[in-house]
């Protein structure tokens, strides 16, 4: 059987539990969807809001709070929270890239320092960050010694060094000035050999978004083409082909399964960075072509979007005491009333925590967004 368009789109929404909300604790739920994009501190929260059933936003703090849960760059050179467990074989999986990024990029070589001058500061970085501490003290502690050049140093060291954010407090848990402490990982057990990350990181990513290609998988991680391919090839017995409509071979869990073609996807209002809109080559599965430049704007900025039956039909945002929602199409009564429904729930939940969530993107909307349709929803 050739899977669908419709079919993994939905395979992927039923593997987000974005078409049932699932009874989970936070951790397991992150867990189960691989990783959460976290570089603005609400979407957590609002990714599992739309996920778990019942969703307290207290659980997640408590899970951030014990590190249950912990914040940290991985995937795509971005900050994610992961299942504390996963942390070290993810950063494993990642850690080339990581380090790559920072070292061979010309904000440090203009420095005329050596990537090995930003190796040798990891067991001093490991033992400054047994407490929390910010990043204007690492760069006095432990840069410090590379003078002009310290904020450089800690700019590549804070993305590749075996680094947590820390809780800070504020109606997310994270709030500036950003707070870091080493991980478990720094000063425990070696870290896992980066093959065997990678599998991890492949086999998760398949549970939370497949099936899917390896172009898919790179998308996600930016990871070589040829760490992929190895994984794959190590992963033989447990990943199988799939066929799907186009050309680039799909790989899924042996035990996957699909939703069927006609199975309903219900309303949803996704937050900013929702990682079901990051995880597939462009345009990935649930974003129209046409609305892409719309949602990811220029700088990368992607803003919280309105799915209807399972595609982005619009954005929303917090105004006017409520949720304001605009539709890029006309949509029809009963859409409507859906997404009402959730707006009013997901307002019930801001109230207490960030009635102005996002407030820093809105100038997207002053800068003109098309609306056929807009309604603003208050509790």
């Amino acid at each position: 059987m050739t899977l669908t368009p419709r079919q993994l789109a939905l395979a992927t929404l039923d593997r987000q539990l974005l078409l049932e909300r699932q009874r989970l604790d936070v951790a397991e739920a992150v867990r189960r969807i691989c990783a959460v994009q976290a570089q603005a501190p609400a979407s957590p929260y609002l990714a599992l809001w739309n996920r778990v059933q019942d969703f307290a936003p207290e659980d997640l703090d408590a899970a951030f709070a014990n590190r249950r849960i912990v914040k940290a760059t991985l995937m795509r050179i971005t900050l994610h929270a992961v299942h504390a467990e996963d942390y070290e074989p993810y950063r494993a999986a990642m850690l080339s890239t990581l380090r790559a990024s920072r070292l061979y990029d010309r904000r440090f070589t203009a420095t005329g320092l050596a990537p090995t001058d930003a190796d040798g500061l990891l067991p001093k970085l490991a033992d400054f960050l047994e407490r929390p501490r910010t990043g204007a003290e690492v760069e006095v502690d432990v840069t410090g010694s590379f003078g002009e050049h310290a904020h450089r140093v800690w700019w590549a060291l804070r993305t590749y060094a075996p680094v947590h954010h820390v809780p800070t407090g504020g109606p997310w848990s994270f709030a500036q000035p950003n707070t870091y402490r080493a991980s478990p990982a720094a000063t425990g057990s070696a870290l896992q050999q980066a093959d065997t990350g990678v599998q991890r990181l492949l086999l998760a990513y398949l549970r939370a978004f497949g099936p899917a290609s390896a172009q898919d998988f790179a998308r996600f991680t930016l990871l070589t083409r040829n760490a992929i391919a190895q994984a794959l090839n190590e992963l033989h017995d447990q990943v199988v082909r799939v066929a799907g409509p186009g050309r680039a071979a799909l790989f899924d869990l042996v035990d996957a399964t699909v939703p069927a073609e006609d199975t309903p996807a219900p309303p949803r209002l996704l937050p900013m960075w929702d990682s079901t809109l990051l995880a597939h080559v462009v345009p990935g599965r649930v974003m129209p072509e046409a609305y892409r430049p719309l949602v990811v704007r220029r700088n990368g900025d992607v803003l919280p979007c309105l799915l209807v039956d399972g595609q982005v039909a619009g954005v929303w945002r917090a105004a006017d005491g409520g949720l304001e929602l605009t539709a890029f199409h006309k949509l029809g009564k009963a859409a409507w009333q859906g997404l009402t429904e959730e707006a009013e729930r997901l307002s019930a939940l801001l109230v207490n925590r960030d009635p102005a969530v996002y407030r820093r993107y809105g100038h997207w909307w002053d800068k003109g967004l098309p609306a056929v349709e807009r309604m603003t929803v208050r509790v």
